[in-house]
Parts: C-alpha cells; structure tokens; sequence
C-alpha cells in the first residue's frame, strides 16, 4: 500500500494524522523542535513556530522547577517512558487534565511528547458520580418500595422501604424469587404474567380494575399498588417493581364507603320527595317552554309568509293588472273597426292581446314551476345535449325580444356531446338570457361565455345593464324579491329563484357578481358525464 513512499514522509503523514497533542523535544536544546497541528490546535496557538519557540516542555498549569525537571529526566532516562496526569495550561490561560507520555529515542539525545486530553474523561467520571448519589437518593432513600429482579424472577436489588415492607433485612431479600412475595394462591399465576412480561416489557400500572395483595415474610397479605418498568444491561432484561403500601388508604376508603352509605339511606326519602316536587315543577316548565319555542316558530313563519304575501300581492297587482289592462283596451279598441278594410287595425289588436296572454301564462308558469319545485315533483333527466348548439338555439328563440342594438355574444368551449338535463338547461338559459335582455339597455352587448374542466361545465351570462347593489344582491334568489332599481320593469321576482333551484337539482353552484349602472355577471356551473353510464 505504501510502495514508493518515502520512510520520512511516511512518519511525517502518520505524526500530522494523530489527534492527540505529539512533539519531538531536543533534550540538549532544551526546545521543541516539531509538533503536529492537533497539538497547536489542543494548546490554542495561532502557528507551531510560535509553540516552538516556548521553553516548557508539557506546559504544566504549574512548571517544574529545576530539580524536578532532573528528577523527570533521571526517571526517562531509567524507565525509557513516563507517563502521568496533571493539569495542562493553554495559550487562551483556560486549563485542561490532560496525559503526558513521555518517550526517549536517538540516542536519549531526543523525546516524544505526547499530551491527551482528558477533560471528557473526567466530565464522564464526574458525571458517573453524581448519577450514582442521584440514583442513592432516588432509589435507596425513596419512600415507596421497590425492587429488582431478573428475567427469572430472583431479586436483585431491593431499598430499604421494600425490605421493611415485607419483613425482609436487605440482605436476606437478594435472590429470593418474587413469586415468594404474592399470595401462595396466585403464585402460579403470577409466573405466567411474568413470563408474558419478559416476552413483551412495557412500563404500565399492575392490576388493572383488580385489587392486588403482597405476602410478607411471616406470610400475612397487605394491600398494595405496584408499578412496573424495565430497562436494559449487557442485554439482559431488568424488571422494576414500585410498590405502594395502601393499607391506610384502603381503610379510608372503606370508613368513606360506609359513611356515604349512611348519608345516601338518609338523603333517600328527601331526595324522592324533592325529585317529586322537581318533576312536577320541571312538567311545567317543558310545557311552557315548547309553548314558547311553538310560539317563536309560529309567529316566524307568520312572518315569513306575511311578507310572501306582501311581495305577491304587490307583483300580482302589477304583472296582472298590465297584460289585463291591454286585453280590455284592445277589445274595446276592436269594436271600432267593424269594417273589413279594417283587418290591419283589428290585427294589430289582436297581437296585443296575444302577447298580454302569453305574459300572463308565463307568469302562471312561474307559479306553477316553483309549486311543483316545492313538492318535489321536478327531478333531472339527463341527456345528449350538445351545449353549443342548445344556446345558439335559445338566443335564436329569443332574438325578437332583443331591443335597438342589442347583441347577443356566445363563445363556449365544450364537447360536442355531454350528458345534462336538457329540459333545465334551456330553461335556465332562457330565463337568464330574459333578465339580461330585459334590464340592458339599447345599443348594449350581452356575452355568453362557457368552458368545461374536471367534468365541468361553467356558464356566465354578463350584461351590461342597470346592475344590483350589494344589499339587494343578497336576498335576490328569494322568493318574489326584487331589486329597488328594478320595480318600474316588469317580472314576478321569481325568476332567478326558480334558477337557483334547476342549479341545485342538477347538483350544480350558481353565483352573481353586480355593479350598479355597470352590469351584472350571473355564473352557473353544473358537473356533467360523457356517458350516460357515469
């Protein structure tokens, strides 16, 4: 391995790879004349030429004086080595116990020094020491027993409290079995439970929901609490027993029970006949108290319809009263033009009061839609549908309810076939695409824009028209609300309520975002299947 390396280099390499303090000391100079870095390092000095330069030999906290440095030498010089501890002073002026082991080689004319720091050693002696006061005082002063046994039950060690306890001196406590220290008629017993626990150690309470009992030395039993640990030497499984005497407790105990019995025979009667009174008193109470809550409930809901019936009052006297008034005009307007060169005027009539008509039976629609929602009676059905195509279809439908200059605007991204109610689907689109035209004005661009994700479909409508404040926007899917800036247009306020509603059933969100004068931005989303097998 070191073939062609020379022998100097090689001593040199092996001198600078040692961690301990090395140094080659002149004896006739009275100097060093080589140390390695760890030694630098170990002493704190900044360069080995500045170490060179010290005349201590191993840097004592105390140098030696002149006759103890012959008498060192003499010793060298007779033994060939020395070896001791002493106290090794660094650069910084902190200190450290350190070895020195001195070595004579050339001729006696040249000594390796070598100083190891044994600070490490002495903190582990110091701290070795004080865990064996801790462990004096924790376990041979402690005031509960305890005691050690091995993987075969023989006891190992044992304090003070534990001997007393069971009648033992410590000495004659060593090496009895811990089967000799329970009842003879769980001894047995008792050699399985330890078997199980050297199988499976774990530091628990003994006797769970169980009294336990230890037998003394003279064979008399006395209660007990006992806890377990364990731990671990040279592999070999150690048992710890903490033991509590809970005699005193346990007469405590039964003198508590006995006087509770006393006091629970004699508060029998009166608590019966409290218990009675209380019955009675708390029968009222519920009474009252479900008459109340009845009452609360009632007087919410009257409420509630109350104010039903105020919007649909209000809105019905409107929406019908409009479409009515035209069909009355129109009739009595037709009776003027009893001639036939008069057809175009009674036509024209006659539209009016198809398009009264036809407004009122979408007002009973809408009645009727939110009825059979109520009861349940409208359930999805899906479909083929392609999307594209059904919206261009409803704004075709839709396109002779546009006003001056309105344009309707559709960019949407979808599979050619997903599978939807299609029945729902146009009517929400209708009925949102009926509030953008109906509240926009002229000359304004309505957007429909749609794409599908993660088996998706999102949907918005945006206009540019009166928009809603933020007050009105919160109650604006409730039945027959309508927004303040809205009431001189006509609708049933049962529109969007009746969306929100086909939004649910296909398991859909809908939500709106509106600035007043701006416009408004209704968007859906409804989850949807490429196979109807989904």
């Amino acid at each position: 391995m070191f073939k062609g390396i020379d022998a100097t280099a090689l001593m040199s390499l092996l001198f600078e790879q040692e961690n301990d303090f090395l140094g080659v000391y002149d004896l006739h100079q009275n100097h060093y004349i080589r140390i390695n870095r760890a030694g630098v390092q170990m002493l704190g000095y900044p360069s080995e030429e500045l170490l060179l330069g010290q005349p201590q030999l191993s840097f004592r906290s105390h140098p030696l004086s002149s006759e103890e440095w012959t008498e060192l030498v003499g010793r060298l010089k007779q033994k060939g080595h020395v070896e001791e501890e002493t106290e090794i002073k660094r650069h910084t002026g902190d200190t450290f116990w350190g070895r020195i082991t001195l070595k004579l080689f050339s001729g006696d004319q040249m000594m390796l020094v070598r100083i190891a720091n044994l600070d490490r050693l002495h903190r582990t002696e110091r701290e070795l020491d004080h865990s064996v006061r801790r462990y004096e005082s924790v376990f041979t002063k402690a005031t509960i027993g305890i005691i050690v046994a091995n993987e075969k039950g023989q006891i190992v060690s044992a304090n003070h409290m534990a001997s007393q306890l069971f009648g033992y001196t410590n000495d004659d406590l060593m090496g009895v079995s811990i089967e000799q220290l329970v009842p003879r008629s769980v001894s047995q017993y008792h050699e399985k439970l330890r078997h199980s626990f050297n199988n499976n150690p774990q530091s628990r309470p003994m006797g769970h929901n169980r009294d336990l009992y230890a037998q003394r030395q003279d064979g008399t039993l006395f209660p007990v609490e006992i806890s377990l640990g364990y731990f671990r030497l040279d592999n070999t499984l150690y048992a710890v027993a903490y033991i509590v005497d809970i005699t005193f407790k346990k007469e405590t105990e039964r003198q508590l029970l006995e006087q509770k019995a006393n006091v629970e025979r004699l508060n029998t009667e009166l608590e019966q006949k409290v218990a009675d009174r209380t019955q009675a008193l708390m029968d009222t109470l519920e009474q009252l108290e479900q008459s109340k809550d009845e009452l609360a409930q009632a007087l919410k809901t009257e409420r509630e319809l109350g104010e039903l019936k105020s919007r649909f009052v209000s809105m019905a006297s409107h929406e019908f009263r409009t479409p009515l008034t035209a069909v009355l005009n129109s009739t009595s307007l037709i009776e003027k033009y009893p001639n036939a060169d008069q057809q175009d005027k009674r036509q024209k009539h006659l539209q009016r009061i198809r398009a009264s008509v036809k407004h009122l039976n979408d007002i009973l629609e809408e009645f009727l839609s939110v009825g059979r929602l109520e009861e349940g009676k409208i359930t999805a059905h899906p479909a083929q549908v392609d999307l594209v195509l059904l919206v261009e279809e409803v704004v075709h439908d839709m396109s002779s309810l546009l006003k001056a200059g309105q344009t309707v605007d559709i960019a949407i991204q979808s599979p050619s076939s997903i599978w939807l109610d299609p029945s729902l689907l146009r009517k929400i689109m209708v009925n949102l695409l009926s509030n953008a035209i109906k509240y926009s004005g002229e000359g304004t661009l309505i957007r429909i824009e749609g794409h599908c994700a993660n088996q998706q479909i999102t949907v918005e409508v945006i206009d540019q028209g009166i928009g809603i404040s933020p007050d009105d926007q919160q109650h604006l899917f409730e039945q027959f609300f309508r927004a303040k800036n809205a009431t001189n247009v006509s609708g049933t306020g049962l529109g969007l309520h009746i969306v929100a509603r086909y939004v649910e059933l296909m398991q859909g969100t809908i939500q709106l975002q509106s600035e007043l004068n701006k416009g408004t931005t209704i968007t859906f989303s409804l989850p949807y299947e490429n196979h109807p097998l989904d």
